[in-house]
């Protein structure tokens, strides 16, 4: 049984970082793809960047978050990380972690079939 669970979720002015982990559990990771989606209130859930997680590890980013935010991986905890920088209140959602078998990239969400349970995520003006 695959399961993701996120953390590092919080409320930050603008201008400020956060970091968000998935630790992921149930199988072995190295033929995945994980992705960071992001679903503010009354929006559809939006793709923010993935990583593969074998050994080239390339990773793919929104152009909204190009430059802001870095995806990165820890494969000895299993874990994949969200470091976001220079927040705006935009940025504002509830972020969630999703796998999917295969390193091909992509964007929509309904291609992800694990996900974790979300963390929230404030950004303050």
């Amino acid at each position: 049984q695959v399961q993701l669970v996120e953390s590092g979720g919080g409320l930050v002015q603008a201008g400020g970082s956060l970091r968000l982990s998935c630790a992921a559990s149930g199988r072995t990771f190295s033929g995945y793809t994980m992705g960071w989606f992001r679903q503010a209130p009354g929006k559809e859930r939006e793709f923010v960047t993935l990583i593969n997680l074998n050994f080239l590890g390339n990773t793919y980013y929104a152009d909204s978050v190009k430059g802001r935010f870095t995806v990165s991986r820890d494969n000895a905890k299993n874990t994949v990380y969200l470091q976001m920088n220079s927040l705006k209140p935009e940025d504002t959602a509830v972020y969630y972690c999703a796998a999917r078998l295969g390193i091909t990239w992509s964007v929509k969400y309904d291609e992800y079939a694990y996900w974790g349970q979300g963390t929230q995520v404030t950004v303050s003006s």
